[in-house]
């Protein structure tokens, strides 16, 4: 988990500015509110909107960024006034609450910007339990969020908006689907289900703080999509919830509120959940738990006591999840993995296809375009398998399959980007030769894909279940030599590249491979 953090790559300091920039803009939105004369509840309702606005936004473009962004009052505030008006009403509250988080999950099928307002409608809600906003309070409420997302817009979009000199980072959309088999709409069901479950314990446990066991069950299932990414992160959320109480004892206990180095350290814990939010959950939820108690301590209610009851609620929140992800309408890993898989090897079809085009002459042909989004596809590839490839998996083989299938992946993506360059190459570009040997490549992807399997008796083959049998062999003899081309006198380097990419395609059959009885990867 240490190395996760301190050694993972930040290209162009992406994960850097991101996190200093949060600091610039929740630090303006709290000291605008300053200015304006807000109480402190109003300064933390308007710092916790500037948090979500920097970081749940995540449209493609700059001008997606601006308009989810001006968009997120009209999600926010009508339920922070349900919360509000409610807050004497319990059944009717409970019920709303529930209604909400049903529908900002099932918002996700509109991609980043359904799941950017289905976020902040349900921190709306849960800032409203948090501060126990009343109907009085909603004037000052309402002008805090302006302002805030006001700043907070000021800074992302005027001051430092170095998102307009990176590439746009499209986000792959998730399987589709109808109805129930969509799986943002089995989401949402689960969910509302999981939900329902920890706020009735939740509530046993505690009058007061039983959001914190529905918080939890929402945030567990944020950027989730199968049963077994669900469960892992649960159980990152509790370590993670686990840690950051025993460091608020040593730190947010004895600061006691104090302004000034409180101050200080909700400037640092907002640095660490934006820089570790992308490499390390547990980290994240360190830090998110650290900011919670020093927030807590400026309210002047912060105790041991209370850190126990908020680890017992997070335990809740994370069991009312796990059950519903296991027995409501439940998204095996096995089918996540296998979409995301089949779309990873349409990518790499795809680039090939552009590169032998290239390599004919076609110099409308841009593969360099497509790799692009092999890479986004194959980290979501990397985020399917995780589960399946955690160090508490009891299912040793499937752990031992799923590694193999992601590190044959990246083989082929590490030839594709080679035999790319190739392509971009004058000197390498026309050559029929090539050319052919790409569309052999093709053949191996479509037969991955759609080949049957004779000897295994499975039937018709589908997308992602392949057999060894259903793959286009390879000819022998070493990387780069003519005889892996049919005797083809081509060069060397690309067809290194190409007999590599064939090699990771062949190989990849065995552990993609699903008689009866046996999943590709997963449960």
């Amino acid at each position: 988990m240490l190395k996760r953090v301190f050694v993972a790559e930040d290209p162009g300091r992406v994960r850097l500015r991101f996190a200093a920039r949060a600091v610039l803009g929740i630090g303006s939105a709290v000291v605008v509110c300053g200015l304006a004369g807000h109480s402190l509840v109003g300064a933390v309702t308007g710092g916790l909107a500037a948090l979500l606005a920097l970081f749940t936004v995540t449209d493609a473009t700059v001008r997606g960024q601006a308009v989810t962004t001006a968009l997120l009052p009209a999600a926010g505030l009508p339920v922070l006034t349900a919360a509000a008006l409610l807050h004497d009403r319990p059944l009717l509250r409970d019920a709303a609450f529930l209604a909400v988080i049903g529908v900002g999950v099932y918002a996700r099928r509109w991609g980043p910007r359904g799941h950017s307002l289905g976020v902040f409608a349900f921190m709306m809600f849960f800032v409203a339990q948090f501060l126990r906003a009343t109907g009085g309070m909603l004037p000052e409420l309402y002008a805090a969020v302006a302002l805030s997302l006001l700043s907070a817009a000021t800074v992302r979009f005027g001051a430092w908006c170095y998102e307009r000199r990176l590439p746009p980072a499209a986000v792959p959309a998730p399987p589709g689907g109808t109805g129930l088999d969509r799986i943002t709409t089995r989401q949402a069901v689960q969910a509302t289900a999981g939900a329902g479950f920890a706020l009735v314990v939740g509530q046993l446990l505690s009058g007061e703080r039983w959001y914190w066991a529905v918080g939890a069950t929402w945030w567990i299932f944020v950027n989730t999509t199968s049963r077994g990414e669900t469960l892992v992160r649960g159980f990152r959320r509790v370590l993670g919830t686990v840690i950051g109480i025993g460091l608020g004892l040593l730190v947010a206990v004895p600061v006691a509120g104090a302004p000034l180095p409180t101050a200080a350290l909700v400037a640092v814990c907002v640095f660490g959940i934006f820089y570790t939010a992308a490499v390390s959950y547990t980290w994240m939820m360190l830090w998110v738990t650290l900011l919670a108690e020093l927030l807590y301590g400026l309210l002047g209610v912060l105790d041991p006591g209370l850190l126990g009851l908020r680890l017992a609620e997070t335990g809740v929140g994370a069991v009312g999840a796990a059950l519903a992800v296991l027995f409501v309408l439940p998204v095996t890993t096995h089918t996540v993995t296998d979409a995301w898989i089949r779309r990873a090897l349409r990518c790499v079809h795809v680039c090939t296809a552009e590169a032998a085009a290239r390599l004919a002459g076609d110099e409308g042909a841009d593969p360099a375009a497509r790799v692009a989004d092999l890479e986004r596809m194959l980290g979501r590839v990397r985020l399917a398998i995780a589960p399946l490839v955690h160090p508490l998996n009891p299912m040793r083989g499937r752990k031992r399959r799923a590694g193999r299938v992601v590190a044959l992946l990246d083989d082929c993506a590490r030839e594709i980007r080679a035999l790319v360059a190739v392509a971009a190459d004058p000197e390498a570009s026309h050559d029929a030769r090539l050319a052919a040997a790409c569309w052999r490549v093709q053949g191996a992807v479509e037969a991955l894909m759609e080949g049957e399997s004779e000897a295994s008796g499975a039937g018709p083959a589908v997308p992602g279940r392949v057999t060894a049998q259903s793959v286009v062999p390879v000819a022998s003899g070493p990387a780069g030599s003519s005889t892996a081309t049919a005797g083809l006198d081509v060069p060397q380097g690309p067809l290194a590249h190409l007999h590599g990419l064939e090699r990771a395609l062949t190989e990849l059959a065995h552990p993609l491979r699903t008689p009866s009885g046996s999943p590709l990867v997963g449960a």
